[in-house]
């Protein structure tokens, strides 16, 4: 993979370069090269997302990187307390003309030791769960990007990134997957009631990486809770 090093100045031109947020205004020059455009897949998260409860000492690896609710952190809970997670999957498409690479160098990246991975960024995806009436936030999560490989692509386009320590990143034409059943894939919804809400499930969700399109980054569903169950409606794409 080493042929891949995103930051390789021998690397094919029609890449675009690495960019850092302070130099963003600058952009404009490089769409000679091309830019990524990701797009997650809504139906994918319609089809599969389910509650789960689990036991809060089966979810430490998950509380370390702040994937919890804040009511799971405080004195009152306990290792045997039972969390109630809003499960779902995410497949992300780069339907653009460039790689969508992570935000850190590679040497500035965080070894997590519990889930023996790295962090390229600090945060790749993030969840809200919204009143159905007021669009209030009544719950949130994220998902870090320690793995953006080519999960799978479209026929003909050839696997470049593999979950590896030395290259991570989403070629154009393929697809990241994160099933739901991975920690931190799952909004922490103990403490919400019963009721309608909205799934809103964004990547990219701070711009962080330049694209060519931001309006198509963020899936959003209606959600109705019933305190055992979920049921999942009208997922569709919407801008951040």
């Amino acid at each position: 993979m080493a042929g891949d090093d995103p930051r390789n100045p021998y690397r094919s031109p029609n890449m675009v370069p690495y960019i850092a947020p302070s130099v963003r205004r600058t952009a404009t020059r490089y769409l000679q090269y091309g830019l990524p455009d990701l797009i997650p897949d809504a139906l994918f998260i319609q089809t599969s997302t389910y509650i789960q409860r689990a036991p809060l000492y089966s979810l430490w690896c998950a509380a370390e990187e702040n994937c919890l609710a804040r009511s799971a952190y405080t004195s009152s809970v306990n290792e045997l307390s039972t969390r109630v997670l809003l499960r779902f999957p995410q497949r992300v498409k780069n339907r653009g003309t460039a790689d969508f690479l992570p935000v850190k160098p590679q040497h500035a990246w965080e070894w997590h030791s519990c889930h023996q991975h790295y962090h390229s960024m600090d945060s790749f995806s993030h969840y809200d769960l919204l009143d159905a009436v007021t669009h209030r936030k009544v719950a949130e999560g994220h998902k870090a990007s320690f793995c953006l490989e080519d999960t799978t692509c479209d026929v003909g386009v050839r696997r470049r990134y593999a979950c590896t320590a030395h290259t991570q990143g989403l070629s154009p034409g393929c697809y990241d997957t994160y099933h739901a059943n991975i920690d931190c894939q799952w909004i922490d919804i103990t403490d919400v009631p019963p009721g309608r809400y909205i799934l809103k499930v964004s990547v990219n969700p701070n711009f962080l990486v330049l694209e060519s399109d931001f309006t198509n980054n963020a899936v959003q569903c209606d959600l109705t809770y019933s305190g055992s169950h979920v049921l999942t409606r009208n997922c569709h794409l919407s801008s951040i």
